[in-house]
């Protein structure tokens, strides 16, 4: 057996050793170190945020610097572009408003120039304006009057185009005037202007045919209101004027009898058929008519069938009711008989203020009351006239052209 001294040691350390030589001199570095470290500094970058106040994110900053960044990467053609656009627009707003100045100014000289009730309206065409000002030189114009006064009635609207106008200016910012060598333009004559303008007698017009216009309405006659019908044929009067030319008036007074202006047989005052035809059933009119010689002589019935009718009443209705003295009683000319015979009259039904009153109504004074003629004014230089006239579904419209005309300060 060996002796006890010859043991071998034990290949472990004695544990209570290290634990003792962890005391001994400064830490050396290590994953502990670092592990205590970082906690350390953790702890107390915690205990800092807890004493600081709270605020939100701020995103804006790098969005800014992201946007300038893109900005800054713009090629120089792109950037050349955006102010090419931009001055651009200036540019066009400048010239439109220019343009509407313009427009404005031109609108109050010619109420001046031509004694208008209101500004007319006027359209410069063309783009640019400002260069065409500076050329003294515009492309086209176009002027619209709503009202132009013309003898008894007013034009509903005159519109008018210049081309080529040449300007008389002292720099684009003085204009003195404008030369207009040439114009077109046309003439309405509404029917709605016609009718309100015309319309104290209650009659409205309107179209029938290229050439033709048909008047409608009531004309007030001593107390009484007279269906008027009447046509007029529209013709072109020289070189600045319209006629009419009124035809086919009558005037019914109710269903008794209708009045034609004029001096013919067919003219005059006379019964309609419908009263004509009454007197057949009214017995004491049907006597009063034969028994006035004129009327006999007139209506052409032998002396002895009228003194057999005026005994017995049915040779009476037998003979008022036969188609020929129909006929022959409508052709009566009762204004004939309205002096000799107004009791007559009266008792047909007739007002003698009324039979008073027809025969002052002839032709001249029906056809004044009735006439769409007109003259344009003579314009202040140069010329205008009047070219093509026809009825339209709205109005009259008359074609008319312009030369050698000046518009502003005589120079």
């Amino acid at each position: 057996m060996r002796s006890p001294h010859h043991i071998t040691a034990h290949p472990y350390a004695n544990p209570y050793e290290e634990l003792g030589g962890l005391d001994e001199g400064p830490p050396a570095d290590g994953p502990l170190e670092e592990f205590l470290v970082a906690d350390t500094e953790h702890a107390r970058d915690e205990a800092e945020a807890q004493d600081d106040p709270w605020a939100p994110p701020n995103h804006r900053k790098g969005s800014r610097r992201k946007r300038r960044g893109r900005l800054a990467g713009l090629p120089f053609a792109m950037k050349a572009v955006v102010g090419i656009l931009v001055v651009a627009a200036f540019l066009t707003l400048a010239d439109r408003w220019a343009l509407l100045y313009a427009e404005r100014r031109a609108a109050d000289t010619l109420k001046t120039r031509l004694k208008l009730t209101a500004a007319p309206e006027v359209e410069i065409a063309g783009f640019p304006f400002l260069t065409q000002l500076a050329d003294e030189r515009l492309d086209s114009v176009k002027v619209t009057v709503p009202d132009l006064a013309a003898d008894r009635i007013s034009l509903a609207q005159v519109t008018a185009t210049a081309r080529d106008v040449r300007l008389d200016t002292d720099g684009p910012a003085s204009v003195r005037g404008a030369d207009v060598p040439h114009l077109q333009g046309d003439v309405l004559l509404s029917f709605a202007d016609l009718n309100r303008e015309l319309g104290a007698s209650q009659v409205t017009f309107t179209g029938e045919g290229h050439d033709r216009v048909r008047a409608r309405g009531t004309l007030p006659v001593a107390g009484h209101d007279l269906r008027l019908r009447a046509e007029a044929r529209i013709v072109r009067n020289g070189d600045r004027g319209i006629a009419t030319h009124i035809g086919g008036m009558r005037l019914d007074i109710g269903d008794l009898a209708t009045y034609r202006p004029g001096a013919r047989t067919s003219q005059g005052l006379h019964l309609s058929r419908e009263s004509v035809a009454r007197l057949a059933h009214e017995t004491r009119k049907a006597k009063a008519l034969l028994s006035v010689p004129a009327v006999v002589r007139r209506l052409g019935v032998p002396d002895s069938l009228v003194r057999e009718a005026l005994r017995n009443e049915s040779k009476l209705t037998e003979l008022v009711g036969t188609p020929r003295f129909l006929h022959q009683a409508m052709r009566l000319n009762l204004i004939d008989l309205a002096l000799d015979h107004p009791q007559l009259l009266a008792l047909l039904g007739f007002d003698p203020a009324l039979l008073d009153a027809l025969p002052r109504l002839t032709r001249p004074v029906l056809t004044d009351q009735l006439s769409l003629g007109f003259r344009l004014p003579e314009p202040p230089s140069g010329r205008v006239t009047l070219r093509d006239v026809r009825v339209e579904k709205d109005g009259i419209r008359v074609r008319l052209e312009g030369a050698g005309l000046a518009v502003g300060r005589p120079k």
